[in-house]
C-alpha cells in the first residue's frame, strides 16, 4: 500500500547511492541512519583543508560545528541556547555530573529505561556511595507526579529521556517535570538521542528553556559519529569539575591563570579538548543538504508518523502469535518516536535472521527494533516485514 509519502522518500533515495539505500532494506533509522552521499564530500573537504591550512584549521572546524548548532537552535526554536560540541553524549554526561553538588547532594533521579551511556555511568556513582533513584517511566500518565514525588533537598541532579530507546515512547510529561524541578531549584538534563528530528519540540512553547538537553547525531540527524551537544541556558554558570582546555580558548594567548579557573561564555562552558574534526565537516555537510533540499521537522515528522503507523498495521495483519512476537505497547502511536518496537523471548534470534535474510535492524534484550528513516517506501517495509513472518513462521 503506497504511502503518501512515498514519492518524496523515493526521489530523496537518489541522494543515498553511497549506502545504496534503495537496494537494500536499512531498518537501522533509530540506531544507524544513512549518510547522504555528501557526506563523502565533507570528509574529504576535512582533509583538503588540514592538509593547506595545517593546524590553523580549527577556525574553519568551529565554523562546521556552528552549521551543526544552528540547525539544531532553529530545530528546537532555541535562538538563544548555548550548544557544546563533543564527540559522544558520554562525555558530556560525565561533564555536566562534574558540576553538580554531589559532595553535599548525593543523590540522583532518573528513570529505569534509560539508555546504556547514562544508565552505566550513574550505577558505578552508586557503586561509590552516589543515591540513584529510578522512577519508572510507564505508565506515561502521572510521571511528572511520581517524579515530584521524590525531590528532595539533597538532589543535585534529574536526568530522563524524552523518547525511551527501549519502547519508543514520548515522555509527554517533562513541561511539569521541568516545573517541578524548577521549584526545587534542581537542574533537569532531558536526553533527546531519540527525539531530535523525530518529535517536534519548541523548548520556549513547551518551557523547558532553561534545562539541558543531551543531543547525538548518529541517529536521526545522519551526521554520524563524532557529532552530540549538550545545550545550556544562556545564563548557566555551572563550573563542570571534568573540563579541557577548548572550555576557555578565548584566554590561551595571554599569561597562564593562577586564580580561579574560568570558562569562557557563549557555547564553550562544557567543552573538553582536542577532537578529531572530520566528523564536523560530515555533519555540516549534511545539514547544508538538508537545507538545501528543505528537509524540516514538519516533513520529517510527517515521514516517520507515517511510515510507523504502516509498519504497525503490516506487522498487525500478519497475525503472528503474540507468545512469539508482539507490539511492545499498546499506546497510541501519537506518543511513539521514530521506531517500532517488537517484544518476543527470540528477539536477538530473529534479529540474527533478518541480518542475513537483508533485512538490517535493531535488537536490545527482548526487543526488537524497525526504525522508519526518510529514505525508506512502502514496498520496503512490505518486503521486510513479509521477511519477518517466515522467520517466526520458521520458513526460513
Amino acid at each position: 500500500m503506497p504511502l503518501q509519502t512515498d514519492i518524496y522518500s523515493e526521489k530523496l533515495s537518489q541522494q543515498y547511492t553511497k549506502f545504496d539505500v534503495s537496494n537494500r532494506l536499512l531498518f537501522t533509522g533509530h540506531s544507524h541512519q544513512a549518510w547522504p552521499d555528501v557526506a563523502m564530500d565533507g570528509m574529504l573537504e576535512a582533509f583538503d583543508v588540514a592538509a593547506r591550512l595545517v593546524d590553523t584549521k580549527w577556525e574553519k572546524v568551529f565554523e562546521k560545528i556552528g552549521i551543526m548548532r544552528d540547525y539544531l537552535r532553529k530545530y528546537y526554536d532555541d535562538p538563544d541556547g548555548n550548544y557544546t560540541h563533543c564527540e559522544n553524549t558520554h562525555h558530556l554526561i560525565v561533564r555536566w555530573l562534574s558540576a553538580l553538588d554531589l559532595k553535599n547532594k548525593p543523590r540522583l533521579i532518573t528513570t529505569d529505561t534509560e539508555f546504556y551511556s547514562l544508565y552505566r555511568q550513574l550505577s558505578r556513582l552508586q557503586e561509590e556511595g552516589i543515591e540513584v533513584v529510578y522512577v519508572p517511566a510507564l505508565p506515561l500518565a502521572g510521571f511528572a507526579e511520581r517524579l515530584k514525588s521524590e525531590l528532595t533537598d539533597n538532589t543535585a541532579g534529574v536526568m530522563l529521556s524524552r523518547v525511551y530507546f527501549e519502547h519508543g515512547l514520548v515522555n509527554v510529561e517533562l513541561p511539569q517535570v521541568a516545573v517541578h524541578c524548577r521549584e526545587a531549584g534542581i537542574p533537569l538534563l532531558i536526553d533527546d538521542y531519540h527525539g531530535t528530528n523525530v518529535v517536534q519540540l519548541s523548548l520556549r512553547v513547551s518551557g523547558l528553556d532553561d534545562c539541558f538537553m543531551l543531543i547525538g547525531g548518529y541517529k536521526y540527524l545522519q551526521w554520524g559519529e563524532g557529532n552530540c551537544f549538550l545545550r545550556f541556558p544562556k545564563d548557566c554558570e555551572m563550573r563542570p569539575i571534568v573540563t579541557g582546555w577548548f572550555a576557555t580558548l578565548s584566554s590561551l594567548k595571554g599569561p597562564r591563570s593562577t586564580g580561579q579557573v574560568r570558562y569562557d561564555s557563549g557555547d564553550w562552558r562544557f567543552y573538553g579538548a582536542t577532537f578529531d574534526g572530520i566528523s564536523a565537516f560530515r555533519g555540516a555537510a549534511v545539514t547544508d543538504f538538508f537545507n538545501e533540499y528543505g528537509i524540516n521537522s514538519k516533513i520529517l515528522s510527517k515521514i516517520y508518523s507515517e511510515q510507523i503507523a504502516y509498519m504497525k498495521y503490516k506487522f498487525l495483519k500478519l497475525d503472528l502469535n503474540p507468545s512469539e512476537i508482539k507490539l511492545a505497547h499498546t499506546y497510541s502511536l501519537t506518543l511513539n518516536g521514530g521506531f517500532l518496537a517488537l517484544r518476543s523471548p527470540n528477539a536477538l534470534e530473529y534479529y540474527e535472521k533478518l541480518k542475513i535474510n537483508g533485512v538490517l535492524t535493531d535488537c536490545r534484550g527482548d526487543i526488537l527494533r524497525f526504525g522508519a528513516a526518510p529514505y525508506l517506501v512502502s514496498r520496503q517495509i512490505d518486503e521486510a516485514f513479509d521477511i519477518l513472518a517466515k522467520i517466526v513462521k520458521k520458513e526460513l
